[in-house]
């Protein structure tokens, strides 16, 4: 880490890895071809981008279609909440979610309360966690989507998303689990968790600001809000931040190395205190 002093926020932010610097380079200088061209640097640039997009999505128990990159956590959420919100009203307008949740899940839901939908805040104990039956209370017939994080961001209780996950599976109802604090720091995949919408940032696992990513299940639907070229299978318009995307997915490479050391000193550790 740079000698700035100490720091104690890395749940705000995190610094990046020498490592993600390192690999991003190239994609600052010479690689710098736009991925959406046909000739030679536009393709290496493409194949690089479809290596990180691979990378992330096994690292959450993806495929690869469904990792869509964008900018930030916060742009995950508001693809994912007014993008489904829209793409499903016909079938109800009805939103769960929790009162601790972060700003990019809360004020896109206030923006949507604003334009028709209905939003239900399930409350949670003293230590922040949510009843999932309370939850499954909470559920109409007009309910489209629960959002639930998966840990909060302030006081880091980690919500029980998988048993939500089983209530949204049974129910046919679209779950979005904000998972910014826990990539890198527990196992995260999607079909334990069962849900349809994750969402990623790169900047809190030690990859850089300014790119994220957004899982969205095969099947889900979703309505785009951002218009122009074809780019993220017509997912999310623009020139791709590529230089970011290849950060994020080193970030992971580098995370997933870290888990499995960490897994095997574990369980090092309890075979010497069972013998």
């Amino acid at each position: 880490m740079p000698n700035k002093g100490i720091y104690l926020d890395n749940a705000a932010t995190t610094y990046i890895d020498p490592q993600v610097v390192k690999a991003m380079e190239p994609y600052l200088n010479d690689k710098f071809g736009n991925p959406s061209t046909i000739y030679k640097i536009g393709r290496e640039v493409r194949a690089a981008i479809d290596d990180a997009r691979h990378t992330v999505a096994s690292f959450i128990g993806a495929d690869d279609a469904e990792i869509v990159f964008t900018s930030c956590g916060t742009e995950s959420n508001n693809l994912a909440l007014i993008g489904a919100a829209y793409a499903n009203e016909a079938k109800g307008n009805h939103i769960i979610t929790l009162p601790i949740e972060h700003h990019s899940v809360i004020e896109p839901l206030k923006f949507l309360a604003k334009r028709g939908f209905d939003v239900t805040y399930v409350p949670v104990d003293k230590n922040g966690l949510v009843d999932p039956e309370e939850i499954k209370k909470a559920i109409t017939d007009k309910t489209i989507i629960i959002s639930v994080m998966h840990a909060n961001n302030e006081i880091g209780t980690i919500e029980p998303v998988n048993e939500i996950g089983k209530i949204t599976k049974e129910k046919g109802i679209i779950f979005l689990t904000d998972a910014v604090q826990t990539i890198s720091a527990v196992p995260v995949n999607v079909d334990e968790i069962g849900c349809d919408l994750l969402s990623i940032s790169a900047h809190k696992f030690y990859g850089p600001k300014g790119v994220g990513a957004l899982y969205i299940r095969k099947g889900t639907r979703l309505v785009s809000h951002l218009y122009g070229g074809e780019q993220e299978r017509r997912r999310r318009a623009g020139t791709e931040n590529v230089a970011g995307i290849i950060g994020i997915a080193k970030a992971i490479e580098i995370a997933s190395k870290r888990m499995k050391e960490d897994s095997v000193r574990i369980s090092g550790l309890r075979d010497k205190l069972i013998d």
